[in-house]
């Protein structure tokens, strides 16, 4: 196999910095440095297997001399580690290992900033092991909250709304009994519903559209009484989505917030005073989005994500003609 360009710039960059005349924290500080260009826009998982290299090197340079030092490279390792893609859960596991040695480290000598970027990082690791028994998504939730005692929505908007938007999902994802089910969706609501307050299509309109995506989602799924209630609000907030969601802009964003409000019309009556008249047009609203999304997925090698749309298009069109073939 022909070595890739990181490889080398990685074996280049370490013979450097062992022939160098800098300072032991210099040639850490250029590692890191080195890692974290890599990591920032990684063509390839080998981009980001290179940048963990480098971090494990910076890592075993720093002894007990540097701790602050140690305490970055071993988050930024476990940043890589974590954008790596994966099917199993080693490298999410080694992932959360590096940022708990890392967080007491940097809670005694860091700023409150990158303490609280490490624990949203640590919630995700912890986010994405809970599927496979590894992590509770309540300790997940525990860090999230603990990193917007710092990113808060007036310093911070973006991590204000991820973090919001990444504690509903994990409400949303608590497997239990259905009464709590309901209660947990519920919080999932408030939760978008909160972090909508201080979030403005003005001020922050990518983390709006994306909030509103996910509300519209929420509402659609609630185990509730008032299904058409739920659904009209939901689709209240695609339609809030899709003012800065577009095909042009954003079409991926836009394609899968114009999915998801076909899905809620899919099942909304035409006249939602009269659901006994049935939805032919909400039907074929819907028919259209889903072509367009189909369209825009399949464009952008978004093969699973059209595969998905291909699937609710076909049972649509299937709803639409046994309801044809009933008239």
């Amino acid at each position: 196999m022909t070595p890739s360009i990181t490889d080398s710039t990685v074996k280049a960059a370490i013979a450097a910095i062992a022939s160098e005349s800098a300072t032991t924290q210099e040639k850490i500080e250029m590692l890191i440095e080195l890692a974290q260009g890599l990591q920032k826009k990684p063509k390839t998982a080998q981009d980001l297997w290179s940048a963990v290299a480098l971090y494990k090197r910076a890592n075993e340079m720093c002894s007990d001399d540097y701790p602050l030092m140690k305490a970055r490279a071993k988050v930024g390792m476990a940043g890589a580690l974590k954008a790596i893609p994966e099917e199993g859960t080693e490298l999410l596991l080694e992932a959360k290992a590096a940022y708990t040695e890392a967080l007491p480290i940097l809670q005694q000598l860091a700023s409150k900033e990158e303490i609280a970027e490490a624990q949203m990082n640590l919630g995700l690791v912890l986010q994405s092991l809970v599927p496979f028994n590894l992590a509770q998504i309540a300790d997940s939730i525990k860090v999230y909250q603990e990193a917007l005692r710092v990113f808060t929505a007036q310093k911070y908007p973006e991590e204000y709304a991820i973090l919001h938007n990444n504690i509903a999902i994990a409400y949303l994802s608590i497997s239990v009994g259905m009464e709590q089910k309901q209660l947990c969706e519920g919080l999932a609501v408030q939760t978008f519903e909160s972090a909508l307050k201080h979030i403005t299509l003005i001020e922050n309109p990518r983390e709006y559209a994306m909030l509103q995506n996910n509300l519209g989602n929420a509402l659609q799924y609630l185990q509730s009484t008032h299904p058409v209630e739920n659904n009209l609000k939901a689709i209240a907030a695609y339609e809030e989505a899709l003012i800065v969601r577009n095909a042009k802009d954003t079409p991926l964003e836009y394609a899968n917030t114009i999915s998801n409000k076909a899905n809620a019309l899919f099942n909304l009556p035409d006249d939602p005073e009269k659901p006994e008249l049935g939805n032919p047009q909400n039907l074929l609203q819907a028919s259209y989005y889903y072509q367009e999304a189909w369209g825009i997925f399949t464009q952008h090698q978004h093969l699973e994500q059209a595969q998905v749309v291909a699937q609710a298009l076909q049972e649509l069109e299937a709803e639409i003609k046994t309801r044809n073939e009933k008239l």
